[in-house]
């Protein structure tokens, strides 16, 4: 509360709204502003820019660079000051006394680095490729995983902290362990 006060929150918010606004509106503005030739189809799942700029029939390389630093920028800036975080809260961890405290916030740690790991790391991997280094069914299959997987994940990702859950998916694993060893 000292440092989080509600002046600094809408700071924060205004400010990942406004940047995340102006470069989703001049990255589209821009990829649209290209001439497009050939069957327009785009092999992919979704109509992200790297697909649809492969059907672009002009000189994409001034975009690339602002794409390249756009990413820099909203992706890898945010994914590493949030481990830089982590890694000040691991040490402020190892400094508590309580060994069911550590326990305790390593859990809740280590589910929350696990969900930002799989959505920025795959996010990086695809943003920060060069053009021709992944096949298009890899392309597909990272671009599912930060767009769709990471949601479906959290869910069950946060909820393995409620004992409630680990007790309930316990007895669901020994039922299902039971049933196969009776046939």
């Amino acid at each position: 509360p000292v440092i989080m006060t509600k002046r600094v929150f809408m700071k924060l918010v205004i400010c990942s709204w406004a940047l995340g606004f102006i470069v989703a509106t001049v990255q589209t503005s821009w990829v649209f502003s290209f001439p497009f030739c050939g069957p327009n189809r785009i092999n992919h799942l979704s109509c992200e820019t790297p697909p649809v700029l492969e059907l672009a029939c002009a000189d994409t390389f001034l975009f690339e660079i602002y794409a390249f630093t756009g990413t820099l920028l909203v992706v890898t800036v945010p994914f590493l000051l949030i481990l830089l975080s982590y890694i000040r809260i691991l040490f402020a961890i190892l400094k508590m006394p309580s060994t069911t405290g550590r326990q305790k916030a390593f859990s809740t740690c280590a589910s929350h680095l696990t969900s930002v790991t799989l959505f920025y790391g795959t996010a990086n991997m695809t943003y920060l490729q060069p053009k021709s280094s992944y096949s298009p069914e890899t392309k597909k299959l990272m671009s599912l995983s930060y767009s769709l997987l990471t949601p479906l994940l959290n869910p069950l990702i946060y909820s393995l902290q409620n004992s409630e859950m680990k007790r309930a998916l316990m007895k669901l694993w020994q039922r299902k362990m039971v049933s196969n060893t009776v046939w």
